[in-house]
């Protein structure tokens, strides 16, 4: 066995699992990162994962695996450097240990981070998060609980691990109706639930009729949903949709579109950036503020508060063509 197999272990049972408290679906993004670089060192070494070592991942491996990442899987520069940030965190953990190999792990912290492009948020209107609550098929099953998820969805901003992974004792519908859940970083939080999503919820939990430590949202099994099941249903549910509210159809939804249709909801209704950023969880406002950036009603204000004296404010309309051409005979 190499060095490296028991750093790697003792970085997930003890450094993730004990000292720092990561969530499952945390250890899993970090497992399947190793993996692929494992496995991506022997297809180019012929090194066996459990013999590599940590001199097997230098600088230039770790470049080139990054590379392969976008070149041969396709993956974007967003989760390039996900994988990246990983690594990172492994090198760090082996730098108490390490010492003597501390050229190296200087040398792979150091890589950077790939800087792209930020895509335009996703997110949707009011008129279209209404189409697709009327998606789900209310005579069936799983059309009443599809439709009390994605309106706790879309009012709340759950992230989708907080949605699978809320109890059926966590929805607190009395006095003050709000959800409790377990967030990222292992953070709890409670979010205010409004009348209508307290009436989809209160006659789903009804039905459901599960124990206080039943998933809210199970499968057919009782077994809470996957993350992969809930994409799907929002997949689904969002097609369905789309042809009552045409402009979802170039859009791309998804459970986190429902997290960003909430944020901006949030924002339009001139909610302070701090309660945002507590609402979502977010650990720093620099994660709420590509709300702000998005929100062209915002940015159209400012632009009118910053007009010229003795001009008109609001957006420039051309006027009729026609009237123009006779005005100007």
């Amino acid at each position: 066995m190499s060095d490296l197999s028991p750093l790697i272990q003792a970085y997930f049972t003890r450094r993730l699992a004990l000292e720092q408290g990561a969530g499952p679906d945390t250890i899993a993004c970090y497992r399947d990162t190793i993996r692929l670089l494992v496995r991506y060192v022997h297809q180019q070494t012929g090194k066996q994962p459990a013999r590599q070592s940590l001199a097997d991942l230098d600088p230039g491996t770790v470049s080139a695996f990054l590379d392969h990442l976008e070149t041969s899987r396709g993956n974007s520069v967003a989760t390039r450097n996900i994988r990246l940030a990983v690594i990172h965190s492994l090198f760090r953990y082996a730098a108490l240990s390490r010492i003597g190999q501390g050229a190296l792990i200087q040398r792979v912290l150091g890589i950077p981070f790939k800087i792209s492009d930020r895509a335009d948020l996703c997110y949707l209107t009011a008129d279209e998060i209404t189409a697709l609550l009327a998606a789900p098929d209310p005579g069936t099953w799983h059309g009443r609980r599809d439709h009390a998820l994605l309106a706790l969805g879309c009012q709340t901003g759950l992230r989708v691990s907080e949605l699978t992974g809320l109890t059926v004792a966590e929805v607190r519908l009395g006095t003050g109706p709000h959800v409790r859940c377990h967030g990222k970083g292992r953070k709890n939080r409670a979010v205010p639930v409004t009348g209508h999503t307290r009436q989809s919820m209160k006659a789903w939990l009804a039905e459901r009729a599960g124990r206080d430590t039943d998933p809210a949202f199970p499968g057919r099994t009782g077994n809470r949903l996957s993350r992969d099941a809930v994409e799907r249903l929002v997949a689904r549910h969002a097609r369905t949709a789309s042809a009552a509210c045409p402009s979802m159809a170039g859009k791309h939804v998804t459970p986190h579109t429902m997290r960003h249709s909430a944020a901006m909801a949030l924002v339009s209704a001139g909610t302070d950036i701090s309660v945002i950023a507590l609402w979502m969880g977010h650990q720093s406002l620099g994660s709420t503020m590509i709300y702000i950036h998005a929100d062209m009603a915002l940015k159209q204000q400012a632009l009118e508060r910053t007009a010229m004296p003795g001009t008109k404010p609001g957006i420039y309309k051309p006027g009729d063509t026609l009237l123009a051409f006779l005005t100007g005979l």
